[in-house]
């Protein structure tokens, strides 16, 4: 009771200050009207005026939702409620001043005083709630300070590097938290035109060539990188100076709080393997995304996946109707279903344990929860174990696809996305090949079917599971040594919510039978990243950790494509998916292959079954051995 007293008190206490400024601001507007010099006549007429004028003004502070701000929270929303209060106040002013007659000349304000306290009234009202905002704030930050003090804090010296919109943010919000155990010393940027400026009261020191010797001149223990879209030269550049300096280096990446105007600190983390692609972040153009998928029963395979799992993360804040995850790994499920119910509690989710290959169960499924949007992303996807198991990745790859495409066909969906690889390129591996017969098999789909089928195709995803990158953490968590293929080898990545969005964004635009291609940037040697993840770990390539070359592994390339010389690339309206015009097989065609690759899978005709591959596409180059395929030596994993 006491509680809800105080709150009424406080209530009571705010109306009394804002009808107070009201009738303040109205009598300083007539004050101003007349130079200071009141008439008589004019002052009656401002007593008769003064009570409705106050009503009106106080009455639209009541509709706009005012008083159920909290003051010291004050931000643009409560700045737009303000605004709207002070318009509709003075619109009725207005039209009793233009529409009254003559004789009721007491009641019409002038029109210069409606202006004056319209500015004087709603700027005093807001100014008393930016006053307590300020107020409370600065009691938090003593409070906060000498809850610090009393622990005995010590302060990290930071340096910041960029004093763009990141540093400027990052500034801001550490100024701001009384808490925070940072001291931002000043910046260090590039840019000429920012030599020696201040922002928020922090000089620009220097360059970065001159890192080591400020901080060392000025005691610094940590050094935060703060550039949206520095390039990987400029990245790497600048990680080769830090490792001459015997501090702390973290990085600040998160891109979307930048471009709100935001920034949380405990956002800042050390600099990881994918700060080093130098890849600019991907702007989904977010109402085509929404269109796409918003109020619908999206359904994604492969759910359990590294891309799968991104895709549910990434849908789910488009407010699907219903997300539906379907892989038959139960772990992968199990997390990324506890991960989405708690991060989005109002999400409808349903989590099938299911193999997409099993024609009854996908029957059922769709049938069940007649999903609008699907997204394939389960595929067998590791290249040397493929050759190892062709008939396994033809089943999953190329059967289930058509399977679980004609499902999608006869139950009206919406869109169909294939997500395939650059392997399906020219492919020399059973993987790759089966990724290239799936999209021929989507594009006959297109034409059998009102659905939209589309295919998306891009290069590696640094991180996702059996990815290069997790084996060469592992491998350097345990002493060495880190085993590359080959020294010239090279690979396009880009990281896993990029892909997830792209993916996304290719479905949006998809008007059924493209195969779309994504920008992947410039390719990655692998021997400079397993060096750069080496030095990340703070241990120096072929001193600390060995380095051993172990060469092409069956159905491996030096070189990964994404369009091959006779395939004509368009361009879309966003820069990063283009679309590869690739001429489709005839539909009698792909029925024939599917039944010749169905007879060689059943019967276990590996030999045969590559030898029809390479006939069937003429630019798949995969070895065909002059006897069965043989399995890899005991002593060599499929990870080495």
């Amino acid at each position: 009771m006491r509680l809800s007293g105080n709150r009424l008190l406080v209530k009571q206490l705010q109306f009394a200050v804002d009808l107070a400024i009201l009738v303040g601001a109205f009598v300083l507007a007539y004050l101003l009207r007349f130079d200071f010099a009141f008439p008589r006549q004019e002052m009656i007429h401002a007593l008769v005026q003064l009570p409705y004028v106050v009503l009106i003004q106080f009455g639209m502070l009541l509709l706009t939702g005012v008083y159920t701000f909290i003051w010291r929270y004050v931000g643009m929303a409560e700045m737009k409620a303000f605004l709207s209060a002070a318009l509709c106040s003075a619109l009725p002013l207005f039209a009793l001043r233009v529409w009254l007659p003559e004789e009721f000349q007491q009641w019409r304000v002038p029109l210069s005083v409606i202006v004056i306290d319209t500015f004087l009234a709603f700027g005093g009202v807001l100014g008393a709630r930016v006053i307590r905002r300020a107020q409370y704030e600065r009691d938090q930050k003593q409070d906060k300070r000498a809850s610090s003090d009393s622990g005995n804090g010590h302060k990290r010296r930071v340096l910041l590097i960029g004093a763009g919109r990141a540093g400027m943010l990052a500034t801001k919000e550490i100024q701001n938290r009384g808490d925070s155990d940072m001291k931002i010393i000043g910046f260090v940027d590039d840019d000429p035109n920012k030599q020696r400026a201040v922002i928020h009261g922090i000089k620009v020191l220097g360059v970065t060539q001159a890192l080591p010797r400020l901080v060392r001149e000025l005691g610094i223990n940590q050094v935060v990188i703060s550039l949206v879209q520095a390039s990987r030269q400029d990245f790497r550049r600048i990680l080769d100076i830090c490792e001459e300096i015997p501090v702390k280096v973290q990085i600040i990446p998160a891109f979307y709080e930048i471009l709100q105007g935001r920034l949380n600190i405990s956002r800042i983390r050390d600099v990881q393997i994918e700060d080093l692609l130098g890849r600019e972040p991907v702007r989904l153009d977010e109402e085509d995304v929404r269109r796409f998928v918003s109020g619908k029963t999206v359904m994604i395979t492969g759910a359990g996946g590294s891309i799968g799992s991104e895709l549910g993360r990434q849908l789910a804040r488009f407010e699907p109707s219903c997300l539906l995850l379907v892989d038959r790994s139960e772990l992968g499920l199990f997390n990324i279903d506890r991960e989405l119910r708690g991060t989005w509690p109002e999400l409808s989710l349903v989590t099938l344990v299911a193999d997409v290959g099993d024609r009854a169960r996908m029957r059922s499924t769709f049938a069940t929860y007649r999903p609008e949007v699907v997204i394939h992303a389960a595929a067998h996807k590791h290249v040397p174990m493929m050759e190892s198991n062709p008939g396994e990745a033809v089943k999953n790859n190329v059967f289930a696809t058509r399977e679980l495409g004609e499902l999608a066909g006869e139950y009206g969906v919406d869109v169909f996305v294939l997500v395939s690889t650059d392997k399906a390129v020219r492919p020399t591996s059973i993987m790759g090949a089966t990724k290239r017969v799936a999209e021929l098999v989507v594009q006959d789909l297109n034409r059998r079917f009102a659905t939209r089928y589309v295919a998306v195709r891009f290069g590696n995803v640094i991180g996702s599971a059996g990815s290069v990158v997790p084996v060469f953490r592992e491998q350097i968590r345990k002493g060495g040594p880190v085993t590359v293929t080959h020294p010239d080898m090279v690979r396009y990545f880009m990281t896993i919510p990029e892909a997830a969005q792209l993916v996304l964004q290719a479905g949006a635009i998809g008007q059924g039978g493209e195969i779309f291609i994504l920008n992947m940037g410039e390719p990655v040697c692998i021997l400079d990243l397993a060096k750069e993840i080496i030095a990340l770990s703070g241990l120096r390539p072929f001193e600390d950790i060995e380095i051993v070359f172990t060469g092409l592994r069956p159905g491996e390339k030096l070189f990964e494509e994404l369009e091959t010389s006779d395939e004509q690339i368009v361009r879309t309206r966003h820069p990063k998916i283009f679309i590869g015009r690739i001429a489709a097989y005839p539909e009698a065609k792909v029925s024939e292959a599917l039944e010749r690759l169905m007879f060689f899978t059943r019967d276990g005709e590996e030999r045969e079954l590559r030898k029809y591959i390479n006939a069937l596409l003429p630019e798949a180059q995969l070895e065909v051995a002059s006897e069965s395929i043989t399995p890899p030596p005991r002593n060599r994993s499929f990870l080495d």
